[in-house]
């Protein structure tokens, strides 16, 4: 949970190495359990493990991929031509029009912008499910 909460890089790096620590400790446990006791309840368990070792690879893999720079100069490209349409079309259209489309613009490029920097945006996504577990397991 500390990996979702953090946005300072040394308690980041430290995250990771703990964590790293902790999965090399838990993945010899299980394997030597399982090496000892090779039976389908055990197969279970590896199995079981290894999904969870590598849904931490799956979330850095998803926080390392960003939108590309080819769909931020496109997304670009499309709100300076459809300025340039509402321009041009000025004459025909009411002054509210100039201040809808730029704004309407700018609030979903900010959005957007701020959802591909998860660590250091405005809108922060809690991990509830990490949140309900860590709950459950001190309950008991």
């Amino acid at each position: 949970m500390l990996f979702y909460e953090t946005r300072r890089e040394p308690q980041l790096h430290q995250i990771d190495t703990d964590t790293t620590r902790l999965e090399t400790e838990l993945w010899s446990v299980v394997r030597d359990a399982a090496e000892k006791q090779p039976t389908p309840p055990m197969a279970l368990v590896v199995s079981g493990m290894n999904d969870a070792l590598n849904a931490r690879a799956y979330t850095q893999a998803a926080w390392w991929n960003r939108i590309p720079v080819a769909a931020w100069i496109l997304m670009a490209s499309i709100a300076v031509f459809c300025n340039l349409l509402i321009g041009y079309g000025a004459h025909r259209t009411g002054v509210l029009l100039f201040f809808v489309l730029p704004l309407a613009l700018s609030i979903s490029f900010f959005l957007i912008s701020d959802i591909d920097s998860p660590r250091g945006g405005v809108i922060r996504v809690l991990p509830k499910n990490l949140v309900s577990l860590s709950e459950s397991l001190r309950a008991q």
